[in-house]
């Protein structure tokens, strides 16, 4: 599980000198600079390239931080539908809301929020309500009239001319979102015209990881980002344009390839002289395939991200998050590279145990048993199941704790009473419909043992370790104990199917 396969500090270095040597070509005096992908915990490059520092983007920009300020883009639609980012469970409003206050513990100058394709509904105008009363600076943009074939009304003042200029003072202007199809471009593209008007030569360049342009085109790092957009159905493919010009073959996807000769014609028709990009390719600035120190180790590590993310949709499609047709183009992409389910070691070990106690049940509880299966850092696996007690995680989590810290498994790191006492407290205090300790509860109880307990205290700090560990229920977890899992670092999946028949109540 500590393999690693890139060089961070390289990446840093190199990827930091490619951006200024970007910003200072030609006579431009502001580089808006398109930033795909997450700034900060960027949890997918971190699984795919076990090395890669999750917060690698952010940390280049506050090395530019006095020339950089940033602008947010959020596509109002998502607002509207409550849409969710997979990593953190959160919505993509409240994603706004934590990467601003993350920018800010890094000194990054943060400009303002444009709410993209503007719809004048409750959801989106409370939304934007709550930043400004907040002191947050926030935009609206309609969509723009002619796009995306005319181009002559895109660039006019029916189109990007129609939208309010966002006032900015710095030379670089990042602009980033909580996820894919927030018009990032859109809102770029919208700039270069304003700043045209005013007599301001700026350019446009474009930072995303992935695909990596520079790796095969059939790579498990880029089969990995296929999976991770297969809700926005991606699709990878040799960049055209970049073969037809240098001779050069690099990876690209649908969305930029087709939209390419489009934003060619935007930035001619603004700037009135001939692109500098001759390819999607030319556009970006990712160095990201440079600095892969094993490739081994960084296939194996994207083979066992699309397991993971099959598994994901499998399981947002019985939540209902997700289409049928992601969970196929999942599964395609598993066939592509050979893969099945059990690949993933965690998987098969806990439905093995679950299968094990449904065969041998000797009560109802027994039959609707769920197991979680935890790799160790060590790379053994615990297991954990659930019971009228705890739910399956808090077991397995405390197993693993036992185990890391070397204690005996017929000791209690929490007093029998302290958890009897906390399911009193929920289900005749409280009113709650269960009284099943849940992980967060459990880990509460663990804390507070710890005061009295030295070997309670221990298994806490061991808790730290299990960043980046791997974990399977063999059932869906409820949405708090899967996010308290992923604030721990554990990176779980599960089988798309419910312990219990209860719509709410779980």
């Amino acid at each position: 599980m500590n393999k690693k396969g890139f060089d961070a500090d390289k990446y840093l270095e190199e990827q930091a000198r490619f951006i200024l040597e970007r910003i200072n070509e030609g006579d431009s005096e502001r580089l808006y600079l398109e930033f795909g992908g997450k700034l900060v915990q960027d949890k997918h490059a971190m699984r795919v390239l076990p090395g890669f520092d999750e917060n690698a983007k952010i940390k280049l920009l506050h090395r530019m931080k006095d020339k950089a300020e940033i602008i947010i883009c959020i596509y109002s639609g998502d607002i509207a539908t409550n849409k969710t980012r997979a990593d953190f469970g959160i919505t993509y409003d409240l994603e706004v809301m934590r990467i601003i206050d993350m920018f800010r513990q890094y000194g990054l100058s943060i400009n303002s929020v444009v709410v993209t394709r503007y719809q004048d509904i409750p959801p989106v105008n409370m939304f934007i309500n709550r930043l400004e009363r907040r002191g947050i600076r926030t935009y609206k943009h309609s969509f723009t009239k002619g796009y995306p074939t005319d181009v002559d009304t895109i660039v006019s003042e029916e189109g990007y001319g129609a939208n309010p200029y966002i006032e900015v003072t710095k030379p670089i202007v990042v602009v980033n979102a909580p996820g894919g199809g927030s018009g990032k471009l859109a809102t770029c593209l919208s700039q270069l015209y304003h700043e045209k008007q005013r007599g301001v030569t700026a350019r446009y360049a474009k930072f995303e990881t992935f695909p990596v342009w520079s790796l095969p085109l059939k790579h498990p790092v880029n089969i990995a980002y296929e999976a991770a957009t297969a809700d926005l159905k991606d699709v990878n493919m040799i960049d055209s344009f970049h073969l037809e010009a240098y001779g050069q073959t690099a990876v690209n996807y649908n969305r930029d390839m087709e939209i390419f000769p489009v934003v060619r014609r935007i930035i001619e028709k603004i700037s009135g002289v001939e692109s500098e990009y001759k390819s999607p390719t030319d556009m970006g600035v990712n160095r990201v395939g440079f600095c892969i120190t094993d490739d081994d180790v960084c296939r194996e590590a994207a083979c066992q991200e699309v397991i993971r993310r099959y598994l994901i949709a499998k399981s947002d499609y019985k939540k209902g998050k997700s289409s049928e047709e992601s969970v196929k183009r999942c599964k395609l992409l598993m066939d592509d590279l050979g893969l099945k389910e059990e690949d993933r070691k965690v998987l098969a070990v806990a439905r093995e145990a679950a299968e094990k106690i449904t065969a041998n049940a000797v009560s109802e509880e027994d039959e609707n048993v769920a197991v979680v299966a935890l790799e160790l850092p060590d790379g053994s696996i615990v297991t954990g199941r659930s019971s009228e007690l705890m739910v399956s995680a808090a077991a397995a989590l405390l197993n693993g704790v036992k185990q890391i810290a070397g204690i005996a498994d017929e000791i209690h790191l929490i007093s029998p009473h302290v958890l009897k006492d906390i399911q009193n407290l929920k289900c005749e205090i409280l009113r709650q419909e269960t009284s099943t300790l849940s992980v967060e509860d459990v880990l509460t109880a663990l804390t507070i043992s710890g005061a009295t307990n030295p070997m309670a205290e221990m298994a806490v700090q061991k808790l730290i370790g299990m960043d980046g560990c791997r974990a399977h229920c063999t059932a869906i977890l409820s949405e708090k104990d899967e996010n308290v899992l992923k604030s721990i670092g554990i990176d779980i999946t599960c089988d798309p199917d419910y312990i219990s028949k209860n719509l709410y109540f779980g």
